[in-house]
């Protein structure tokens, strides 16, 4: 059975990787296109002067599969998918058409508009490339202003804004204290005075991660608002401890010791997996956790902190219901608003015996649109009405299966995970009908695209 498509968006989040913070001028040239050729190894004295170096980037982007590209001059530094040291490739050698480094890149997804879906921009001057599959599209390269009309030549930076955050689909374009909102259905664009009222900007690139978008400057970046401007608390951070993987320092220093439970293609068990309201599905092992559904921004593993401030430690069992993501670790749980910046609710955490009746679970799942709660402990699973106040714990019902150590449920059905496979049955009916496991699938081969 082939892996289920809506629920399983198959691949994994987050590639951040890294390049080579360089401070060059930006001359206007020419160029577009897309890496070719064999991945070169990675050189470890590269890697020492990109982490030493006081620079900063021409442009930033995602290409069209999912791998992060950094250029600065005359070179683009990639990282693959699967986690690999980042590479640096001659810009003549990726884009033959390229005549010097770029101004500003961007990744367009529309899906609704074939022509331009995937299409990866470069930016020089007065003029734009468009790229699809690695071919400089029909008609380019083209005036900045006659292909976006109303923004201006040489652009500093530019990043796709997709209508959740802005409101229809939207180009962010900077240059100077100026930023630009390109909107793609109307063909019209508006002006604002972000550098100067919000103290964003100039940004010398620019890129949207999960929902998230950042100015990068120097060898500092911010994240921002897509809609304001405004520059989120906390803010500068340096790069080095983030989107280049620096020996020692950051997010990546701990990379070091996570072991198999970093390593998206080990077959170490997940402890707990998550679909919520809107379709993110997220997988949680050894503390960290890996997003599924968001295959354009590649694979990576990050500490829970990263999306549920202040949360730490193993998750055992996760679900979402009306907005807010429930997070159980041991007799505990933690409960997060999912669209307000995975903010946790005041008084959580709390014992999970008075929040769902029951002292612990190794899995639990609610279906979309459902507000029953399904709780597992060993090969018994328990019913819990949410909207009930108090809530009651139904009767434990016998499953096909001794113990699983996750399971989550979506649009395709219900999906069990233990050790390195999953069980998927089309519906909870089927699920409790079923005298003996559902075949089991690989997790390591469907969900995260490894070698067999």
């Amino acid at each position: 059975m082939g892996v289920p498509t809506a629920a399983l968006c198959l691949a994994w989040a987050l590639a951040l990787a890294c390049a080579r913070p360089l401070t060059h001028s930006k001359p206007e040239a020419a160029g577009g296109g897309h890496p070719h050729g064999a991945e070169p190894p990675s050189n470890d004295t590269d890697l020492a002067q990109l982490c030493a170096d006081e620079g900063g980037f021409d442009a930033a982007t995602l290409s069209e599969n999912g791998t992060m590209l950094f250029f600065r001059g005359g070179e683009v530094w990639e990282s693959s998918p699967e986690g690999t040291r980042p590479h640096a490739r001659a810009l003549a050698a990726s884009w033959p058409e390229l005549g010097g480094p770029v101004d500003a890149a961007l990744r367009l997804h529309r899906q609704q508009h074939p022509q331009e879906h995937q299409s990866l921009y470069l930016f020089q001057g007065e003029q734009v490339w468009a790229y699809a599959g690695g071919q400089l599209r029909p008609g380019f390269p083209r005036r900045v202003g006659d292909e976006f009309p109303g923004v201006p030549g040489g652009v500093d930076a530019a990043v796709e804004c997709h209508p959740e955050d802005c409101g229809g689909e939207t180009i962010l374009f900077f240059k100077g204290d100026m930023a630009y909102s390109f909107n793609l259905a109307l063909r019209v664009t508006k002006s604002h005075t972000w550098g100067t009222l919000q103290g964003l900007g100039p940004c010398s690139a620019a890129l949207r991660w999960l929902e998230r978008y950042y100015c990068l400057q120097g060898t500092r970046f911010q994240r921002f608002n897509p809609l304001t401007g405004k520059v989120f608390p906390g803010y500068p951070r340096d790069l080095r401890d983030y989107f280049i993987p620096c020996p020692g320092r950051g997010e990546w220093h701990g990379n070091a010791s996570w072991g198999e439970a970093g390593d998206r293609c080990s077959k170490m068990p997940f402890q707990a997996l998550l679909s919520d309201d809107i379709g993110r599905i997220y997988a949680f092992r050894g503390g960290l956790y890996f997003r599924l559904d968001s295959h354009r921004d590649g694979y990576h593993a990050w500490p829970l902190g990263q999306m549920w401030p202040g949360l730490e430690g193993e998750v055992d069992a996760a679900f979402a219901w009306h907005g807010r993501t429930y997070l159980i670790q041991g007799s505990q749980v933690s409960i997060f608003l999912s669209e307000q910046g995975h903010r946790r609710v005041q008084g959580y955490p709390r014992a999970l015996q008075e929040e769902l009746g029951v002292p612990s679970a190794d899995a639990a799942f609610t279906c979309p649109g459902s507000a029953h709660l399904y709780l597992i402990t060993g090969d018994r699973m328990r019913l819990v009405d949410l909207m009930q106040t108090p809530r009651h714990v139904g009767e434990p019902v016998l499953l096909p299966h001794d113990h699983v150590d996750g399971a989550m449920c979506t649009g395709d059905g219900v999906f069990l995970f233990r050790g390195p496979s999953y069980h998927r049955y089309p519906s909870v009916a089927e699920l409790l009908g079923a005298q003996q496991p559902t075949p089991p699938q690989s997790i390591a081969a469907h969900l995260f695209h490894c070698p067999q």
